[in-house]
């Protein structure tokens, strides 16, 4: 069995997170950071714990089958825990972890871009639907 060196595993191990690769974990990680919902209920979370109906309230639109796997998907990755405290009825509430909290900013910006551009992006939609030329 041949040796390898600390370089050589440092090297294998950040080929195998290569999102460009078809079998990369991490693109599994893209596709629920990318998810509509996941960054809504990050963004939510900015300003500490929500119990599940206070997400639900604030997310409008969403199912409540689509915010369970949500947030069991969220707290699967590690990106937000759940806390169960005992009550009649149980009281649940929902915060981010550190790797969640470390995701916050970036889907923070995310929105702020959305909700930025959306004249923009309506523009070229109209512009494109339209058959006319998109200017950018």
């Amino acid at each position: 069995m041949p040796t390898t060196t600390a370089a050589q595993r440092r090297a294998a191990d950040a080929a195998a997170y290569d999102a460009y690769l078809a079998r990369c974990p991490a693109r599994q990680l893209l596709d629920r950071i990318g998810d509509k919902w996941t960054s809504l209920v990050v963004n939510a979370l900015a300003d500490g714990p929500l119990r599940y109906s206070d997400l639900r309230r604030r997310l409008a639109g969403v199912s409540e089958k689509m915010l369970t796997q949500t947030l069991r998907a969220l707290e699967r990755d590690g990106l937000l825990a759940r806390t169960v405290t005992a009550a009649v009825p149980a009281r649940v509430d929902y915060t981010l972890t550190a790797l969640g909290r470390d995701l916050l900013p970036l889907v923070q910006q995310i929105k702020a871009w959305a909700e930025d551009h959306m004249p923009q992006v309506l523009a070229a939609r109209t512009a494109y639907d339209d058959g006319g030329p998109v200017r950018h």
